[in-house]
């Protein structure tokens, strides 16, 4: 077996996993900066950093169509380009509108890539190495997601427009990706269910494992042939013989993102200023939290193929729900104190003097901080308040926070993160992969972004206490959902998968 050229390309194509993960995570640094240009509200905000989710709804519908029908590697090439005009275009945006369209087009190559890429990889790797070399994409999205927080950090004091210089460097890494595509191979699945260039399809087998591999496996694709060939509609999709597989594909796709992971990867920032932090601060942590998510995907890829698929989405998922509940928590525990140091961090001279006329009087939660201030306040100035001076008057277990925070990220990134998009890959049917992905990829980023949408919203009304219950409640159900329906798929090629899940 040729496990260098498997890794070589294999690692080429989740590129796209890493621009993936460095545009959904760059947005993170940018949302003050954004916020005060474009004068947002906390709809605005919401929508101005879920619209790449928006946009990935259109990128999953229409790249598994696509992919059927011209290659995966011409819909790679595709995102590459989208990446680098959204890049581009965002940092460059003048208005709140064209910001919006710009990340949308980022977004579809994000809709795009975290399909197409892992189903290229599994249609070359052998059953052996197939969970492993379809995790690569994840962890490529991990590294992605770690390196915007290391730029941020970098670039946060470069100016007052920081924010445009985070955004646009994402055109070199989406450039570097266009040009290494050309290496990568057409699929062999792909070329011989399209009736394409039958020896093309067979080089590229032989380069991987051999003559003798390349027989056996063109042996088991043709025994499949006759299915393969007929083209899969959404009906025979949500067909009765379909069941099992519509069960695990739409519930860990609900559940990865349901239980909030891109809410706490989008406003990382965000949410550790709410305990306590500076602004400087916060991003450092947001970096430990991207180096956390690297270190345990590392974990994840080594166990998948060794250990399962469902026991490590067992663990992770139990894990999550104890971490979501240690960080509500620790919030439910945070006090407000208008003492004389805390007031005099405040930014408005008419704030502080309202607020010294109630020193050291205490609140117990967010919520009746920010009534209190709502009400003693001037309109105008309760949202400058909330956002900027909220988090001077905390008394918080902040290192709980972050234990919490670290612990949930590590559990997701060793169970729901690589092993949902390892199975989409493998539970479907050839000739119903493409659609059957789009729907079901549609779905995933309909959930993530609707999450993404409300949280600042909950943060802001419902407060962290209620969030994270909510998500750690989320969490528990994705355990129970885990244990009673998620079939195991290890070690099993995908014609021996076809076979047993639709019987």
């Amino acid at each position: 077996m040729n496990k260098t050229y498997l890794v070589i390309i294999s690692l080429i194509v989740a590129m796209g996993g890493f621009l993936l993960g460095f545009d959904s995570a760059v947005i993170s640094g940018a949302v003050n900066g954004i916020k005060t240009q474009f004068t947002m509200t906390d709809v605005e905000l919401g929508f101005a950093v879920g619209c790449v989710i928006f946009g990935a709804m259109f990128g999953n519908i229409s790249a598994g169509p696509l992919a059927d029908r011209f290659g995966r590697k011409s819909v790679l090439l595709i995102t590459a380009i989208l990446f680098m005009i959204s890049a581009g275009w965002s940092a460059l945006a003048t208005s709140y509108m064209t910001f919006v369209v710009a990340r949308i087009i980022g977004g579809i190559g994000v809709g795009a890539a975290i399909l197409i890429a892992p189903i290229y990889i599994a249609e070359i790797a052998p059953a052996k190495l197939r969970g492993s070399l379809v995790s690569f994409n994840q962890l490529n999205i991990v590294i992605g997601i770690s390196v915007a927080y290391f730029s941020n950090y970098a670039l946060v004091n470069i100016g007052d427009e920081s924010w445009r210089y985070m955004l646009g460097v994402e055109v070199i890494p989406a450039l570097l990706y266009f040009l290494l595509l050309f290496i990568v191979p057409m699929s062999p699945r792909w070329l011989l269910k399209n009736k394409k260039d039958q020896e093309a399809a067979k080089d590229v087998l032989v380069k991987i494992g051999g003559e003798d591999y390349a027989e056996k496996t063109l042996e088991d694709i043709r025994k499949n042939s006759k299915k393969v060939e007929e083209k899969g509609s959404a009906k025979e999709f949500f067909s009765s013989r379909m069941r099992l597989i519509l069960i695990i594909s739409f519930g860990l796709a609900f559940f990865q993102q349901i239980t909030g992971i891109n809410a706490i990867f989008y406003y990382a920032p965000t949410i550790f200023e709410q305990a306590g932090g500076s602004t400087d601060s916060s991003l450092l942590q947001a970096i430990v939290v991207g180096l956390t998510n690297l270190t345990f995907t590392f974990v994840a890829i080594y166990l998948i193929d060794r250990l399962g698929r469902k026991p490590l989405l067992l663990i992770g998922t139990g894990m999550m729900t104890i971490a979501l509940g240690l960080a509500s928590f620790a919030f439910y525990n945070a006090t407000y104190t208008l003492s004389p140091d805390n007031i005099a961090k405040v930014e408005k001279e008419e704030n502080r003097a309202v607020l010294l006329s109630h020193v050291d009087k205490v609140f117990d939660s967010q919520n009746s901080f920010l009534d209190f201030a709502k009400e003693n306040l001037a309109q105008e100035d309760y949202p400058a308040f909330q956002q900027n001076d909220l988090k001077s008057f905390i008394s918080i277990q902040s290192n709980l926070v972050l234990f919490a925070i670290l612990l949930y990220v590590a559990a997701f990134a060793i169970s729901l993160g690589p092993v949902m998009w390892a199975m989409l890959s493998e539970i479907f049917p050839s000739r119903l992969k493409g659609i059957a992905i789009s729907i079901v990829g549609f779905f995933n980023s309909l959930v993530s972004y609707t999450v993404t949408q409300l949280f600042p919203w909950e943060l802001n009304n419902l407060g962290p206490t209620i969030t994270f219950l909510i998500f750690a409640t989320l969490a528990f159900l994705s355990f129970i959902f885990v244990k009673r329906f998620v079939v195991e798929t290890k070690g099993k090629s995908l014609e021996e998968l076809e076979e047993i899940l639709t019987n």
